[in-house]
């Protein structure tokens, strides 16, 4: 049980990441959108983020998955 909560404690973390990583990925898609010369670095971004939302992602359902089995 311990380990669950922590592995909770983590998909949490994950999330408020996740969050951030949304702001981060709009502000570049502004600037994309924006027309900017060099967008290079903006879609190195958008890929980190996706990263981030995978992972958070990925970590909720395996989450979710484990939780399910210690209730039943």
């Amino acid at each position: 049980m311990r380990n669950l909560k922590m592995q909770i404690r983590g998909t949490v973390a994950l999330g408020v990441l996740s969050l951030l990583a949304s702001v981060v990925a709009h502000l570049a898609l502004t600037d994309i959108y924006h027309g900017e010369v060099d967008v290079t670095l903006e879609w190195n971004v958008l890929r980190v983020c996706a990263l981030a939302f995978l992972a958070f992602i990925g970590m909720a359902l395996f989450t979710f998955m484990r939780a399910l089995k210690v209730m039943t």
